[in-house]
Parts: structure tokens; sequence; C-alpha cells
């Protein structure tokens, strides 16, 4: 017989737990009002003898109640009434002991795979999870409606990050206003960090606010090189005056000063990126920073800001060495390569660095690249400009803004938060019926909005004293002490996300065919993203609130969504027979398509995808066909605004092997060489929704990696 217990999930009945129970009551009774064993024995066979194949847990424990009242155990029965009402406090009062205990214990599947860039055995990040899982009990029982935790259990919306809600003062992602911090002076703990006059410094001095920052949010953060490049100058007139101050010719000194800021150069970057990866932020894992190469943002120091592009580019390919001192690819920071009329043609001036990016994304996974040209045309302001500007973290996009004296702003802004509705089960919950299709969709939606005002609700109850960093010290704001954030969550200088996943099986299970499908399956799928924008438009003019819609990078709830759908729902060939759901507008990941026919058809929904989104194409090794490479990306730079290309970077410690890992069927990644199973001994680096991971991920996510098929081959573009 099978017991169901509160949480849904079935165990064996076990009388043994029956036996403990009464003997915990007997023991608060006198001898004469006590259960005898006999009599305990009896209620046993009682209740094995009903011939049930299952049993709640709470009708064993009312079966339970009437039989000790049949033997005339009144007081022993109230004894365990109390002790059963007494239980249920302690399950409702606190419900952290358990994951606490399995965290530290290492036997949390959830914790042990939630971030592929997190080791949730070392103890800054068990230190961040212990107070993720405070917070989302929290989060759970006083801050959420119970509509909306309901919700959230099921899998039909996931309210993100729950486990920092807890926090008023914890924004998502943003762009760092590095300019205005290094330029005009910054803070960090009460001690004044005034303006750099080297490129070395200014570099070191960037990774420590980085870092700063980064503690006093949960999601990603991105900084631009172009806030960096004045000081490139600053060190060249440093070396200038150095050397002219000796008996050298005009030509000597310039040379000298060249040699001498070339090596500042390296040094600076080489101290940027190893200081970014091996500092450890609040959230138990380095800073989830991007670094943005966009040439177009400034024309006064262009020339150095190539210079320092370059190296950044050359130090990336090379990557980081690894324990056994074999050079691997590191995760952070993510690269942001922007593409424009300076760099993507072959006469272009600065062409050299767009095939060292290629050469560099064939090696290492990154740069990704955003097009100017196709962004230009999609992010128009109020003035009626297009706008390039760089993701924040991952994929989040700010929409366009300018401010109070007509200029374009986008460093210094922020995205509030995001949850996300899964598709798939608004579909599934129609049963193919199109008119309760959409009215399931649009209560979902008003469901998703409703945990959105909560998020934005918290979050503007915080003043700028809860992080200096941000809000008074430039990094974001320069508020005075004790002035709210609020003025900032509205009129479009920071945006909050509506996500979405599984357009695909949305689709599919709909109208019977993918997305891909031009007469059916495409313009429904539009019609999708194009109500949610409707309803973000809805929001916005009547709250003064951005709301945007966002593919959301879904790298451990895409299981978490496939275990739920396939609960509710069953076995649907095709829909839920996966242990993962397809990310944002993606073609599945299984379905045979070429890289550009692909790019192509999700450039048409990324456009529908204001609040940030990503599209990619998997690759074999090309590090031999850059000539490919420089294809596919002078295809994103007319087709679409935001792509990535994904190919394969491991390394066996055992064995020596540069090559692929591969998975088996039950989803274990091993060394095709020598076989080596171990973790410890695999360096593995996967995209993971548009960043690199390298700790490994749940079965879902692995089985999505495993069903990857290629999009380009390994022959002449």
């Amino acid at each position: 017989m099978q017991v169901v217990k509160r949480n849904g999930s079935t165990v064996d009945f076990d009388p043994s737990k029956i036996r403990v129970a009464i003997e915990k009551a007997n023991n608060e009774v006198p001898q004469s009002q006590r259960a005898k064993k006999d009599e305990i024995k009896q209620i046993l066979t009682y209740i094995e003898g009903l011939g049930k194949n299952r049993l709640l847990v709470e009708d064993i424990q009312d079966i339970i109640e009437e039989k000790l009242m049949e033997f005339g155990h009144y007081e022993l029965a109230k004894k365990y009434i109390i002790y059963r009402y007494n239980r249920m406090l302690v399950r409702k009062s606190n419900t952290t002991d358990l994951a606490i205990k399995e965290l530290i214990d290492g036997e949390n599947e959830y914790w042990n795979t939630e971030n592929s860039n997190k080791n949730a055995r070392v103890v800054t990040t068990q230190r961040d999870y212990i107070a993720g899982i405070t917070s989302t009990d929290i989060t759970r029982r006083f801050l959420l409606t119970e509509d909306i935790v309901k919700a959230h259990d099921e899998g039909i919306i996931h309210f993100h990050d729950a486990d920092y809600f807890a926090q008023n003062a914890l924004h998502n992602c943003d762009l760092i206003n590095l300019e205005d911090m290094l330029q005009n002076g910054t803070n960090i703990n009460g001690v004044m960090i005034e303006k750099p006059h080297r490129f070395l410094t200014a570099m070191t001095i960037a990774t420590q606010l980085i870092t700063a920052v980064s503690s006093s949010q949960y999601g990603g953060a991105t900084i631009t090189l172009t806030h960096l490049a004045p000081f490139v100058r600053d060190s060249y007139n440093y070396y200038l005056k150095r050397y002219s101050s000796r008996d050298l010719t005009k030509e000597q000194v310039e040379r000298f000063a060249k040699e001498d800021l070339k090596k500042e150069i390296t040094d600076g970057v080489q101290t940027f990126q190893y200081q970014i990866n091996s500092m450890t932020t609040t959230n138990g894992q380095a800073p989830f920073l991007s670094v943005c190469m966009y040439l177009g943002e400034t024309e006064e120091y262009k020339e150095e800001l190539a210079m320092v592009i370059e190296e950044v580019l050359k130090q990336r390919m090379q990557g980081m060495k690894n324990e056994k001192g074999v050079y691997i690819t590191p995760a952070f920071p993510k690269l942001l390569y922007i593409l424009e009329e300076d760099n993507i043609h072959e006469n272009s001036k600065y062409y050299y660095l767009t095939k060292l990016a290629a050469q560099c994304s064939a090696k290492r996974m990154v740069p990704d690249y955003i097009s100017e040209k196709v962004m230009k045309q999609l992010k128009i302001d109020q003035n009626g400009n297009g706008q390039c500007y760089p993701c924040m973290g991952c994929r989040s996009f700010l929409t366009p803004y300018v401010d109070k004296n007509g200029k374009p702003k986008y460093y210094g802004r922020f995205n509030q938060g995001v949850v996300t509705i899964n598709l798939v089960d608004v579909a599934l919950s129609s049963d193919k019926d199109m008119d309760m299709f959409w009215k399931i969709f649009d209560e979902r939606l008003e469901l998703c909005h409703r945990a959105l005002q909560i998020r934005h609700k918290r979050l503007s109850t915080c003043i700028s004293d809860v992080a200096p960093i941000l809000w008074q010290h430039g990094a974001l704001a320069r508020l005075k002490k004790g002035e709210s954030i609020h003025d900032l969550l509205h009129n479009g200088y920071s945006t909050i996300s509506l996500g979405y996943a599984g357009l695909y099986e949305c689709v599919k299970f709909m109208t019977g065919v993918s997305h891909t499908d031009e007469k059916v399956g495409k313009p429904f799928g539009l019609a999708v993203m194009q109500r949610m924008n409707d309803k973000c438009k809805e929001w916005k003019e009547a709250e003064k609130i951005d709301y945007s819609v966002y593919g959301t990078p879904i790298e451990s709830t895409t299981y978490k969504f496939a275990k739920a759908l396939k609960k509710r729902f069953g076995t649907v060939e095709g829909i839920t027979d996966r242990n993962y759901i397809t990310n944002s507008y993606h073609v599945p990941v299984f379905e045979e398509i070429d890289a550009f026919s692909k790019l192509k058809l999700e450039s048409d929904f990324q456009k529908l995808s204001p609040g940030g989104a990503v599209s990619y194409i998997e690759a074999p090794n090309l590090t031999n066909n850059i000539d490919a490479v420089l294809e596919v990306i002078k295809f994103i730079y007319d087709n679409i605004m935001y792509a990535e290309i994904n190919t394969k970077s491991d390394y066996c410690q055992v064995c020596g092997f540069d090559g692929e890992m591969q998975i088996d069927e039950n989803m274990e990644w091993y060394c095709p060489n020598c076989g080596n199973r171990d973790h410890d001994k695999l360096n593995v680096a996967r995209r993971t929704c548009g960043y690199i991971g390298t700790n490994f991920w749940n079965k879902g996510r692995t089985q999505e990696i495993k069903d990857r098929v290629l999009h380009l081959d390994n022959k002449d573009a």
C-alpha cells in the first residue's frame, strides 16, 4: 500500500511510524489510559485490511483517532490530536531545516545543480544557498499570495529568485555606470576611491567596483570597455612625460612610450581577467559579468578602445589555466562584440578585430555578437533615433530611454526582476480549444502581472542607504542618504520582465506543427508573442512601469517545468516526453535546420522579445575554419540583433584528452578517450541559456545538451 504525503509524494506504508506516534502520545498520559500493544496491532491490522492501494496520510491519522476512542482511550486520543496539530504547526512554521541539512550534506539535487557556475560544496556558495533557502521560505509564507505560490509550485509560472526576495533591497541586473564612478570618484565600504590616472590602476579598481556591485544584487551586470579607454591615453601621456625628461629623440620617446603602454595594456587586461575569475561575491560565485566591446560608443578614444579590445580577445582566446596547468575556457566574463560598419567588412578599418573575435568564438565560445544595424532598427527612442547598447548580464535588454535633457541613457539603469509564464501549460490546459487557449492565456498573464506587481512594490520600499555603491556612489545613481529609489522604478528608467518559456511546445500542441512552419506554426507563435507584448503595453500605460517581454534563460527551471507538466498532464508525445522544455522562442534543439535559416526565422521572434533574448547556432570545432565563422558573423550583422555561436571546449584531467566530452543514456558525462566520469577531473564548458556553464547541470538541462543537433557543418561556407 502507498501513502500519499502532504506534499503529493508517495511512500510505502510503514507500520513502525504509527507505533512511534502512538507511543509518544502514550508517554503523555497515565498508565491506565495508554494503548496496549495488541490494540496498536489491531489498528495496524485494520488499516492494512482496508485493501486500499493508496491512502492519504490525513486519512490514516483520522482512523487512528477513531480507533483510540473506540478502545475508550479518550485522553490518549486527545494527546494524539494535539501531537498531530503540533506537527502541523512545525511544518507550517519552519520548512527550511531539512533543505538546509540536505544542502550541507550534499544530498539536495536542486541546490547541487541550481546554477552551473556555482559549486554547492564550497562554503561560500553554501552560505549563499542557506540564506536562499531561508529567503524562499519567508517569501512563500509571508510575501506572496497563496495562488501565486500554488501556481509556482505547479509549474504554471515561475517566480524567479525567491531565494533573494526576502530582502527588499535586491534587484536583478544592470548596466554599471563605470564612467561615472571612475571619472568622478566613488566609495567602497566607506573608503573613498578617487579618479585613477593610469590604465592599470583603472582596471584594478574596476574589478573591485564590479565585485561590490555584484554583491549588492542577484543578477548579471555589464560594463563597457569604452569607459576604460580614456585611461589608456592617460598612461600613454604618463610615459611620454617620463621619457621626455631624458636625453632622447622625439621618435625614441614615442617608441618607448608605446612599448610601455602595450605592456601596461597586457598587464591591465590580465589583472582584470584574473581578478574577475578569482573574486567571490556574496552570491557565492565570481561576478556574473558581461563586457561590451563597442567602437561606436566613442570617437575621441576609438584608437585606445581598439587596443584594449584586441588584448581582451587575445587573452580570452588563450583561456585560463586549470589546476593541471592546462588552458581551458573560463565562464566569465561574457564578451559582447558589437558589429558595425567600422568592423564588419573586409575593407573596414577594424575588420582585424572581427577576425580576431571569430577566432576567439571558434575556440572559447565568446564573444557574442550584437548587430548595431539591426538594433538601431528595433530600439527607437523618444527622439526617433535608433540606439545600440549592450544587454545586462546574459540577455536582458533595457528599453530605449532619454533623460530629462533629451539625451539617451543606458549605463546606470537596471531590471527589477522576472516572473515567467509556462506557455506549454497554457496550451495543454486548453486541450487544443483555441478560444479556451486565449482565455487561459490571459488569466495566466494576469497572474504573472500580479506577481510582478508584488516584485515592484517590494523594491519600491528601498532607500539608497541599503546599497550605497549602487544608489549613492554612482553605479546606478547619485541619490542622497535616506532618499527613496522609487522614481528610478518608473517612467522607463528601469524595466521589469514578463518571461516566457516553451513557445515551441505550445505551438506544436495547438497546431500540430513547429513554429518553423511558415503557414500555420509561425503565425500562431507570433500571435502568442504579440499578445504578451500587448499586455505589457497595457500594464505600462496604466502604471508607468516598463513591463517588457523577456525570453527567460531557464537553466534549472526547464527541468522543473518539464516535471510539472508530466505530473499534471501525463506523457504527451512530443510535448512532455522529455526532461526539459524549449527555451523562449528557440527552434527546439533536436529539430534539423541550417544555421542561416534558424537565425533568420528566430529574428522575427526576437523582435517581439524586447526585454531580452539571444539566438544561437550549434557548431562543430571551427578553429580551422574561421571563414565559416566570419560568414555567420556577417549574416548576424544583416539579419538579427543578438546571437552567439556554440562550440565545444572540454578537457579530461585524467588522460589529457582535449575535445568534446560525451553524455551517456543515463545523462552522465564521460571522457570518450579514457572513460573518466569523475566531475572533479573533467573540465566541461557548455553554453547554458546564453552564458557558459562549467559546473555541470541537472538531468533536464543535460538531456537538452545531449539532444542538440549541429546547425553548421565544418565545410567551407
